[in-house]
């Protein structure tokens, strides 16, 4: 395991959050954080000891709110609240996801107003850093009033309770803590309703989906201008001069890593002069414009989630300055289905463009090239059907990047009459961003295979770079021969963000404005 990440509450960064992700790492919080903590815990027992009535901490939840819980019970009030909303569903969260979930409960807990004792937040981090990993079912949240059931899941195996994973191996949660050490978790007034009530699922899972988004912009950006030299485009399009007049940060910073890849390209200096082609076609000449755009709504996305990633979203929340509980709704999570919805659309369209740059190449009217780029055409069928593929799941990703966030069902007897159905919109990203690193593998071998046609004229030295990575896993098709397994190969390059490799200082400047 790498370091220790110290997660400062309330100042987590996306490079924690992304380095969280990509691997196990030793979660710790400074210990400047106990202070808060201490005083949000000494607030509710302040209640309690007075005897008032405060919703969550002696009372019923939801619908039942009005009815007040004695004293005696509190502590069983807090254990049924766990095991009755643990009714989730569906296959596990990844490791990665339940990773992030856990790190950023602990860090919206350590703020100090969620009124939960030291040992909770202790015993969070005990169980992420042993490597023990609550089997959360993916489906049950309708991302409103928190992710309740999934978050249930989680505070389960806190109490000895349900499933976990410890070395990709499913076993009880009562042995995988006794193994490491760590006392389970007996809650107290409050503290079942602070750990899952909040937003952190549908965040973790939408920052899933931003950080595969990433990625896969990154290789469409690389992928497409492998494409501009197989079909022997022009890179007059991606003159900064252009890009200017409109002003969009994503399209000049798409446009310039495009013209970047392309420099020194012996395919471009074969066709400047005496091209009979004027324009080329909108997959090719327009990129900036599409992915520029891509870029900007995922930069808009991982502003949004960053702020949720850092904020207290359970309820009622404490303020130990005032002794208040107050009730409100910061477990709404329409911020991130928002977000999510967003991330879908980019999503969508880089796969799209994608798919039509493939049936570009493919067709020798257009791209010059063999048709289906494979010797004896006809004897080879070559990437006719590669395409299809790429076609299948490009309109896939179509009806899957409806917005989720304008659907609501009212649950709890109707109180919780408005949701926003974020954990859905954040958990079908997953699905979309391997339908697109899916396409742009099948892409990437189209535009290799092309420029590897017009050899000796080489591509530039940075897609050089580009083309040695896919090559060192798949040969040139030189006949047909089992395509599925090529395609493989170069859709977990993509999803690994290996198609980048030697190009990572210009990749870096698409993220800047």
């Amino acid at each position: 395991m790498h370091d220790t990440l110290v997660l400062d509450p309330g100042r987590l960064t996306l490079a924690e959050l992304r380095a969280l992700w990509t691997a196990p790492r030793r979660v710790a919080l400074p210990e400047s954080a106990r202070a808060a903590i201490t005083a949000s815990a000494a607030a509710i027992e302040a209640i309690v000891a007075r005897g008032e009535a405060a919703y969550g901490i002696n009372t019923g939840f939801g619908k039942l709110a009005r009815t007040r819980i004695p004293d005696a019970q509190l502590e069983q009030l807090q254990r049924n609240l766990i095991l009755s909303h643990s009714v989730g569903t569906g296959e596990p969260m990844s490791d990665a996801t339940v990773r992030l979930v856990m790190a950023m409960k602990a860090a919206s807990l350590a703020r100090g107003h969620s009124g939960v004792r030291p040992v909770v937040i202790d015993t969070l981090l005990a169980v992420l850093n042993a490597g023990i990993v609550p089997r959360i079912p993916v489906k049950g949240s309708v991302g409103a009033s928190g992710d309740l059931a999934p978050l249930s899941h989680m505070t389960l195996a806190l109490m000895g309770e349900g499933e976990v994973r410890v070395d990709g191996r499913v076993v009880p949660a009562a042995a995988a803590l006794q193994a490491a050490g760590i006392t389970p978790l007996t809650l107290a007034a409050k503290e079942g309703l602070a750990l899952i009530n909040g937003t952190q699922v549908s965040t973790a899972l939408a920052l899933h989906g931003l950080f595969l988004a990433e990625r896969l912009l990154e290789a469409g950006s690389l992928t497409g201008a492998l494409c501009v030299d197989a079909a022997k485009g022009s890179d007059a399009p991606f003159d900064p001069r252009i890009h200017a007049l409109r002003g969009q940060p994503g399209q000049i910073a798409s446009a310039t890593v495009t013209r970047a890849l392309l420099e020194g390209s012996a395919i471009r200096q074969s066709h400047v002069v005496n091209d009979e082609r004027v324009q080329d076609p909108y997959s090719l000449r327009c990129q900036p414009q599409v992915m520029g755009a891509c870029r900007d709504l995922v930069a808009q996305a991982a502003r949004t989630l960053l702020i949720e990633a850092n904020a207290v979203t359970d309820n009622p929340l404490v303020f130990p300055a005032t002794g208040e509980v107050l009730s409100g709704g910061n477990f709404h999570a329409e911020p991130v289905a928002f977000a999510a919805d967003t991330l879908a659309l980019a999503l969508a369209e880089i796969g799209a463009l994608s798919e039509r740059r493939i049936a570009l190449l493919i067709d020798s009217t257009l791209s010059g090239l063999p048709p289906f780029l494979v010797d004896n055409p006809g004897l080879n069928s070559g990437f006719m059907i590669a395409h299809v593929t790429a076609a299948a799941l490009a309109s896939e990703n179509k009806s899957l990047a409806h917005p989720a966030s304008v659907d609501s069902l009212p649950t709890s007897a109707n109180q919780e009459d408005h949701v926003s159905m974020a954990t859905y919109a954040a958990r079908r990203l997953e699905t979309m961003a391997d339908h697109t690193a899916t396409i742009l593998a099948i892409e990437w071998l189209a535009a290799a295979q092309g420029v590897d046609f017009h050899r000796p004229l080489l591509t530039s030295p940075r897609l050089q770079r580009l083309q040695a990575t896919l090559r060192a896993q798949v040969p040139f098709y030189d006949r047909d021969r089992l395509f599925a397994p090529d395609i493989e190969a170069a859709k977990a390059l993509v999803l690994a963000g290996a198609a980048g490799a030697g190009n990572e200082d210009l990749l870096a400047t698409l993220w800047k404005d």
